[in-house]
């Protein structure tokens, strides 16, 4: 037994293991970025994928080959419909993590949310959540995004959790406050020019083999019984096959951070700005009624699926330009 005389790079990445489904339909975000200055903010917001767009744009990147000229790049549209802040949560922490130690709930919720759970308003919670803010090291809102809002068919909300940064535990359950039972919509989270970081579920492919699922190269067309399969699983000793190796199995349907995507336009549909519209509507969504975003680029995830909007964990510039957008083709 032998074995080849020249090496390449192993093919297919390992930093995405396990290549397994996604356990929901929404992603998780488990880490957040810090927040310059004594403001508090909110640090994301969501929304749906409606379909894409081009845009025609002058390039403000300075010191690049396109600087100052016309450029025509790729746009996603994000419906986003706004949020209702309907609980705000106070997290201490220790050296086994984050435990929470208090749950304030608004009294007016939406009724779509009895789908998933029965928020109990007290109103001595406030007080006694005021009282234990000594011990919180994060603070959180608690914010549902109805579906029915961005014309989708779903009546079960989506529910999760957006960190509040900025200043001083103080002001940031202040800032919560003020927002407890209301709705907040993108422009007061993000603005033109920024970029955010976009999490969400990729588009699922079913089980596939090696060769598509890794990479690997297919065997010359006179080799035995199989062309697409492996050559080795490994070595015959041990007798079990490593992780490493590549396999058949689950594609796509994971969950995945795209970071620092610029945002081209903030706009409303009836400020008539822009005919974000295509005749008949977007493919396998519709028209897009009300508040959206085009982001530059393609992002991950389908079209209707829920897609989350994160301040960049990468910053890559410190100061904001509006872009110039020229016109946008449907």
């Amino acid at each position: 037994m032998g074995h080849r005389k020249h090496s390449q790079p192993r093919r297919g990445s390992l930093a995405y293991l396990p290549r397994a489904r996604a356990k929901s339909m929404e992603a998780r975000i488990r880490s957040w970025p810090d927040q310059e200055g004594d403001q508090p903010k909110l640090m994301a917001h969501a929304g749906f994928k409606a379909g894409c767009i081009s845009i025609a744009s002058i390039d403000d990147r300075e010191k690049t080959p396109n600087f100052g000229k016309q450029l025509v790049s790729l746009g996603t549209v994000v419906v986003t419909p706004p949020v209702v802040v309907i609980g705000i949560r106070g997290y201490s922490k220790d050296r086994y993590g984050l435990d929470s130690i208090f749950d304030v709930y608004a009294k007016d919720i939406p009724k779509e949310l009895a789908r998933l759970f029965t928020a109990k308003s007290d109103e001595k919670s406030l007080e006694r959540a005021e009282k234990s803010l000594g011990r919180v090291s994060d603070l959180f809102c608690i914010v549902a995004v109805l579906p029915q809002q961005a014309g989708r068919e779903q009546k079960k909300p989506y529910v999760f959790e957006v960190a509040v940064k900025g200043g001083d535990v103080a002001k940031q359950f202040a800032f919560a406050k003020d927002f407890l039972g209301k709705e907040v919509k993108v422009d007061q989270v993000f603005q033109k020019g920024a970029d955010v970081d976009v999490a969400a579920i990729t588009k699922g492919k079913g089980i596939e083999g090696p060769i598509t699922r890794w990479g690997v190269k297919k065997k010359q067309h006179k080799s035995r019984k199989s062309v697409r399969a492996l050559g080795t699983l490994g070595p015959i000793s041990p007798s079990t096959i490593m992780y490493t190796v590549p396999r058949a199995g689950q594609r796509g349907f994971h969950q995945r951070t795209q970071y620092n995507n610029r945002i081209m336009i903030i706009s409303n549909t009836k400020t008539n700005e822009f005919k974000i519209n295509p005749a008949g509507g977007f493919k396998h969504f519709g028209l897009v009624d009300g508040d959206y975003v085009v982001i530059r680029g393609s992002i991950p995830g389908t079209y209707r699926r829920l897609v989350k909007l994160r301040s960049p964990m990468r910053q890559r510039v410190s100061k904001v330009t509006i872009p110039n957008v020229l016109e946008i083709m449907v």
